[in-house]
């Protein structure tokens, strides 16, 4: 004889347990579908330059705040940092570009490279010695290859005896104004 309230119980358990894998299933494939819901290259106008490292394009009628993949250059208040903005603006500030997205970071921006008439807006700031290879985030050795190149041919913030990385730049800063904030807590 079969025990059918056991029967009844299994059945019920594992309606249960294909609900909640189904339910996990599809939860997963939203999070993920959202993630990646946008093409990963288009075209668009670049519409401002922030510093060396990040611009703004116009997509479609939406602006995109882009961060330039595998590069990092010098901050506006570091030696070269003016000079970095303003070569990446006269090389791409209002023209037709293509984006290349690699990703999101942790400020909402995306991330990728650009392109302008088929050269790398992040190639060209690290040949013109404009950028460090951001290692850290990329481990493109051809990114390697044109920072080092332009570390020997002392080109842009090569040329400068002692250049300081943009990261570490930010890392004293913020160390700086804790200390402030510190200081002024003890008054």
């Amino acid at each position: 004889m079969i025990n059918t309230s056991v029967s009844l119980s299994a059945a019920r358990f594992r309606g249960r347990a294909g609900r909640l894998l189904a339910f996990i299933l599809i939860l997963a494939f939203q999070i993920v579908s959202a993630r990646y819901s946008f093409a990963a290259t288009v075209q668009g106008r670049c519409v401002g330059v922030s510093d060396g490292d990040t611009v703004t394009l116009l997509v479609g009628r939406k602006e995109e705040k882009v961060r330039l993949f595998g590069i990092d250059a010098p901050e506006k208040a570091q030696p070269f940092g003016l000079r970095a903005k303003q070569y990446a603006s006269s090389l791409v500030f209002g023209r037709q570009v293509t984006l290349e997205r690699t990703d999101t970071d942790r400020y909402g921006r995306t991330v990728g490279k650009v392109f302008v008439n088929g050269r790398s807006l992040n190639e060209e700031m690290l040949r013109a010695g404009l950028a460090w290879h951001y290692a850290a985030y990329s481990h493109d050795p051809g990114f390697a290859m044109l920072e080092r190149r332009a570390r020997l041919e002392r080109r842009g913030l090569w040329a400068d005896p002692i250049p300081v990385p943009p990261w570490e730049f930010r890392r004293v800063k913020r160390n700086s104004q804790q200390a402030l904030n510190l200081l002024k807590s003890w008054r």
